[in-house]
């Protein structure tokens, strides 16, 4: 049930809406800004978790007349809305943190942040674990940048965790704040991460390094057939990958038999990288037989 996209966002959006209830029940209860750090940055992943939600659904659609490459860059703006909404969380906590230190705070009943924290860490480990895991078997750019964010949930929880108990054991407050401002520049770094990616979907920058070598060594393994490629490109968009190469072929090879081999090249790389769409442009070979591996009649004359 939570192993598909819209499965694992619906439970993203129910763990930390939870999550964030408990975060403000106990903030208040105490008074810690830093308990309220977390709160802000759980309520933040809920608006990313709806977010994506919505994006999901909306890539998920096929392509049509006025969408022809599809929705897929959906994810890609639902990843910068995520990284952006957390940037600005982060800077209105540290203006809050910091006027704390100024006119002083106390933190009561530091035992029950205590224990908050210690649920907020174990079920945010379990939940990023398993977005990230869906994230990786459907390509989900959307999913991977919550499971980021979640993740950046258990070392800041940890945190501040670590400031109450101090707090608890010395009686000074102005830790939590400290506390809550070393946090939060942590989450401004996650946003940063977590905007870098899906930004590079909307600029249409090229696949990763691996992914590449997976399509070359796809196109080696038809060496008997094809005499080479060139002008190969790649983008990606959400959970989509677009390939483009020329594909160099015998002169005289039947029209037919190129068909056959295009069509199987396409499948072999789907088969190597899911969610791909793959156009390839045959070229005739110029002539140079001497450097040529491929078996064809042209060859075997001279």
């Amino acid at each position: 049930m939570f192993s598909t996209n819209r499965g694992a966002a619906k439970l993203l959006i129910g763990v930390v809406a939870g999550l964030i209830l408990l975060k403000l029940a106990v903030s208040w209860l105490t008074g810690s800004i830093s308990i309220l750090a977390q709160a802000a940055d759980s309520l933040l992943d809920l608006f990313a978790g709806i977010i994506t939600f919505s994006a999901i659904r909306i890539a998920a659609k096929p392509a049509d007349e006025e969408h022809p490459y599809g929705h897929g860059k959906v994810e890609d703006i639902a990843g910068v809305a995520q990284g952006l909404l957390i940037g600005v969380a982060g800077v209105l906590i540290i203006y809050s943190s910091t006027r704390r230190i100024i006119e002083g705070a106390t933190i009561q009943l530091a035992e029950a942040g205590i224990g908050v924290m210690l649920v907020s860490i174990v079920v945010s480990i379990f939940l990023s674990r398993h977005l990230l895991k869906v994230s990786r078997a459907t390509g989900s750019v959307a999913l991977e940048a919550n499971a980021r964010n979640i993740a950046a949930d258990v070392y800041s929880a940890l945190a501040v965790l670590v400031g109450l108990a101090v707090v608890r054991l010395t009686g000074l407050g102005i830790i939590d704040s400290v506390i809550a401002i070393g946090v939060t520049i942590y989450i401004l770094k996650i946003a940063y991460d977590t905007i870098r990616k899906p930004l590079s979907g909307l600029v249409d920058t090229k696949l990763a390094p691996s992914q590449e070598a997976a399509i070359k060594a796809c196109l080696m393994e038809y060496g008997q057939q094809v005499v080479g490629f060139h002008a190969l490109r790649t983008r990606r968009a959400g959970s989509q990958h677009y390939i483009d190469l020329h594909l160099v072929m015998p002169r005289d090879i039947d029209l037919k038999l190129a068909h056959e081999v295009c069509d199987q090249i396409e499948i072999e790389i789907q088969t190597r990288l899911p969610e791909s769409s793959v156009t390839i442009h045959v070229e005739p070979c110029n002539d140079e037989c001497e450097q040529c591996s491929v078996v064809c009649s042209r060859r075997q004359t001279k």
